[in-house]
């Protein structure tokens, strides 16, 4: 049985990577999509391979550190389909880099995109769903939102920012049928681990192969992720069977938080 027929569901970053494997998985439990990027040929491309399988799936170009793109968003996407049940905050990048060097602009680019970004779409778009007595908001951090490393202090900041607010808003939403919680997912098969091997191969003396093998290892499993294994996570989340989950940090890391 598809458990999300009737949903409809906003993912932000939905272009590629994680947003468009958790837009491939809400539509086949049922739901309708609309998937939100800045990258418009990308998020447009998803759309319309969901629409081609039969699925009912909207692109929406926004930037989602501007609140009045977040707020036409919203717009458009109660257009499409008719009320929004699951917003899934995955827009987000990183930088690289010793505290030292880091500019200030980049610092707060990363902190615009990942905290304030979810900021105002789950302001835009919980408030409906309490009204209505049902909702999932999940905002996909990082295991770096748990614990850190060397040259990640934006990003870890940024991710431990975001689960604050998830525990913060999930406290709000709890009378109101709203469950709000955060994925942690390790190093994923993503453009953004890609990048990340570029800045390795770029700022260190480590091959491509060896940088790879060096983020495999920060799993006991010594590999990376795949986007749909994290769409899993967002997909139990959003399952109504799951409306006692709320205020959670799931982790996706192999064991490294537990075992290291």
């Amino acid at each position: 049985m598809l458990r999300l027929v009737g949903k409809g569901a906003v993912i932000t970053g939905g272009g590629r990577g994680i947003g468009a494997a958790v837009a491939r998985g809400l539509v086949e439990e049922g739901a309708s999509v609309v998937l939100a990027a800045r990258t418009v040929a990308q998020v447009e491309a998803v759309a319309e391979e969901l629409t081609a399988d039969g699925h009912r799936a909207w692109a929406v170009p926004c930037d989602v550190t501007d609140p009045e793109q977040v707020a036409n968003l919203a717009a458009v996407a109660n257009d499409h389909l008719g009320k929004i049940d699951i917003l899934v905050n995955n827009a987000g990048i990183a930088i690289a880099g010793p505290v030292k060097s880091i500019r200030l602009k980049d610092w707060e680019k990363v902190m615009a995109v990942n905290t304030t970004g979810t900021f105002l779409c789950a302001r835009a778009m919980m408030p409906a769903m309490a009204e209505r007595g049902w909702g999932r908001v999940v905002n996909v951090a990082s295991i770096a939102g748990l614990a850190a490393g060397q040259y990640i202090s934006a990003y870890a900041a940024s991710k431990h920012a975001v689960i604050g607010f998830t525990r913060a808003a999930a406290a709000e939403m709890a009378a109101h049928g709203v469950t709000v919680n955060a994925v942690c997912p390790g190093y994923v098969e993503t453009a953004m681990t890609e990048k990340t091997l570029d800045n390795i191969e770029a700022k260190t003396q480590l091959g491509r192969d060896q940088g790879r093998k060096m983020l495999e290892k920060v799993s006991p499993q010594e590999r990376l992720f795949a986007p749909e294994e994290v769409a899993y996570l967002v997909l139990c989340l959003c399952d109504p069977r799951a409306r006692g989950v709320n205020g959670h940090a799931l982790v996706l890391d192999g064991g490294a938080l537990h075992t290291a």
